[in-house]
């Protein structure tokens, strides 16, 4: 009896089909290949030619359309496989494909693979019950469905020996299952099914590519020793999954992905690389490739979110794909999610610029963030540094006028009070989805600039301090966009706070407030009841005078309290008439604070004696009315929620117990 040659001395020929673009029914394969579709860590493809190497074979032929060869680069580096590219527009049919794939050296067996399958069966056992049937072309069929009749689906796996290649015909267009195999029977030849022992997850849709990625999970699960196949879940080391979030496996949770607090994922799910499920979000049956984000109080169920792709907070999808780049998730053809597409390439070798990918990465890790605003935050903080650069002798300039004059020495704590601020509201931010503004952002960085060499040509100062503000905004557009603008609007407008009044306004009020400051502190010690004189800017008290200085007009107190007053408004949760109530009455209470200190530091000269207890009693007497402002504004605050908060409603809270009924012996 002859003996069938084995694996190794076999001269297979083999050949992978990879699908063209699906245009109309789905939006991403529209964009990708199904064969290309991510199935774990690697593209479907890739994972087959993985196994064909495990399996012993070393030569195959990828065919595919033409424009489809820069998105095979990545899966063509198999350093085990001599991988041939055959490029072909695919009207001549999976026969035609096959025949020209093999060329005039057809060898002893030819193999067939569709690209777009999860678990791929065994090669060796193919091989030997295609030997013992002794059929030209062996048809290989999933499993049926416990209860049905004949086969199951088709494998998409064909085995045939080379001579059936001779039946296809030249030209036009020749199918395998409608062409070849009818060819074969026609000659006399044997045409045998084979029927798997297991599905291998091949697939054509997306309902079909979550069940395929379900196969794959419960082959890793297969594969452990922990005693809970079906409930596995596989985080990756650089995974970050909060503690209160709950994940039900079978899950496999990627590299630097991230479960935030409150989420809820569902298996089979995959959660791929450096991908997000915001917070409160449940994720059930679906997968989310590389880079995807997932906002918060979302609900996805059995649906594909493609890389790079942000689903926006409160959103419900179901049995939907979303393409990248989707401002509004909508209803498109066919059940998909439509939506502006940004280019994603699925790579499995890494990043381009694996230092910029591994830098993302840590900020990503470190953070919180997606990588989507980890990026952000990097260029961003380059941006900053050059702004810092750029200005840094405006900076210096402010830094002097801030240490020597006393009327703006509270402008020193203006940027790190923005910069609390912005902590505050890190959560916000966090759900935001930056889409810089390029063109509004270049147009608002030359009008600083514009405005920036005005005010150096002319030596005005103010306005070249002005620059700095404008290019703030300028910096917010590029690296955020409208949305961030229109949230940090108010935190900009604080930062004027920390500029310098003009010379000339600051001039033409100086004046004007040192006469008030007398005439009111004049008043209130008459009311006081002391017999006070004023002779210009100078109170006398009995035998005691006292001068008011130019610097002690109230400008240092109306600046300072315009920094608390703007501090307590971007903090507090109030209407936006209240906040404008309490800005506007920052002034009054100011000169009303400064009053009161002079009113009071003229009462204690007349009691201290000594230069130096007046000299001290001078300095501190100001600091004393910072609390007093603050305190004034806290019950202004109080009084506001007083008048405008209707008293809630309580409802007596009524507890009945049932009297047990007597129930008779029977």
């Amino acid at each position: 009896m002859k003996r069938e040659k084995t694996l190794e001395k076999l001269d297979i020929r083999t050949v992978v089909l990879v699908g063209r673009h699906d245009f109309g029914r789905c939006a991403l394969a529209a964009r990708l290949p199904m064969a290309l579709w991510p199935i774990g860590d690697k593209p479907a493809v890739g994972r087959l030619l993985d196994h064909l190497a495990d399996e012993g074979i070393t030569r195959v032929t990828i065919c595919c359309e033409s424009d489809l060869s820069d998105h095979l680069d990545s899966v063509r580096k198999n350093g085990r496989l001599e991988i041939e590219l055959l490029t072909e527009d695919l009207t001549c049919g999976t026969a035609g494909c096959l025949r020209d794939a093999v060329g005039a050296d057809p060898g002893e067996l030819v193999l067939l693979f569709s690209g777009s399958m999860a678990s791929p069966a065994s090669i060796r056992s193919m091989i030997q019950a295609h030997q013992d049937g002794g059929a030209e072309l062996t048809m290989v069929f999933n499993p049926k469905p416990s209860g049905a009749a004949g086969h199951g689906s088709p494998a998409e796996i064909y085995l045939c020996k080379p001579d059936v290649l001779s039946l296809i015909p030249r030209g036009g267009y020749s199918d395998i299952k409608e062409g070849l195999i009818p060819s074969i029977l026609s000659s006399g030849g044997t045409v045998r099914p084979l029927a798997l022992a297991k599905d291998v997850g091949n697939f054509h849709d997306h309902k079909g590519y979550l069940k395929a990625a379900a196969l794959h999970l419960a082959d890793r699960a297969d594969g452990a020793d922990d005693g809970v196949a079906g409930e596995r879940v596989d985080v990756a080391p650089g995974a970050s999954v909060h503690p209160s979030a709950k994940v039900y496996g079978p899950v496999v949770i990627s590299d630097h992905a991230q479960v935030r607090e409150d989420a809820v994922v569902v298996g089979p799910a995959i959660i791929g690389r450096r991908a997000v499920v915001g917070r409160g979000s449940s994720v059930v049956r679906s997968v989310l490739w590389d880079a995807a984000e997932v906002g918060a109080q979302c609900e996805v169920v059995a649906s594909i979110i493609d890389c790079d792709t942000v689903v926006p907070d409160r959103t419900i999808l179901a049995e939907k794909t979303v393409s990248a780049g989707v401002d509004a998730v909508s209803d498109g053809p066919g059940g998909e999610a439509t939506g502006h597409r940004r280019s994603c390439v699925y790579r499995s070798a890494g990043y381009r610029g694996a230092w910029l990918g591994a830098l993302l990465d840590r900020v990503t890790v470190r953070v919180g963030l997606s990588r989507r605003h980890s990026a952000g935050i990097l260029g961003g903080a380059a941006m900053v540094a050059v702004f810092l650069w750029s200005y840094w002798a405006t900076f210096t300039d402010l830094c002097s006028v801030w240490r020597r004059s006393d009327e703006y020495s509270a402008g020193l704590l203006v940027p790190f009070l923005a910069l609390y601020v912005i902590w505050c509201r890190r959560r916000d931010f966090a759900q935001m989805v930056a889409r810089p503004a390029i063109i509004g952002g270049v147009l608002a960085f030359v009008f600083a600039q514009i405005v920036r060499n005005l005010g150096v040509f002319f030596l005005y100062r103010s306005a070249e301090r002005l620059s700095i503000i404008l290019s703030v905004v300028a910096l917010v557009l590029l690296v955020g966009g409208w949305k961030f603008l229109q949230k940090l609007w108010p935190v900009i407008i604080f930062l004027c706070l920390m500029m310098p009044w003009p010379n000339r306004v600051q001039s033409a009020i100086t004046l004007p407030l040192q006469r008030w400051a007398t005439t009111s502190a004049v008043f209130s010690l008459e009311l006081a009841g002391y017999d006070v004189l004023q002779d210009g800017n100078i109170i006398k008290i009995g035998e005691t005078s006292v001068a008011v200085a130019e610097a002690c007009n109230g400008l240092r107190m109306i600046t300072a309290f315009f920094v608390i007053s703007g501090l307590v408004v971007l903090l507090a949760r109030r209407t936006w008439w209240e906040k404008l109530l309490v800005l506007i009455s920052s002034l009054p209470i100011a000169l009303l604070c400064n009053t009161l200190r002079l009113a009071a530091t003229a009462i204690f000269f007349t009691i201290l004696e000594g230069e130096y207890w007046e000299q001290t009693f001078h300095d501190y007497g100001g600091f004393a009315m910072m609390p007093l402002a603050l305190g004034m504004v806290v019950g202004e605050l109080w009084l506001l929620a007083r008048l405008t908060t209707p008293p809630a409603e309580t409802a007596p809270a009524i507890i009945a117990r049932r009297r047990p009924r007597q129930v008779p012996d029977s």
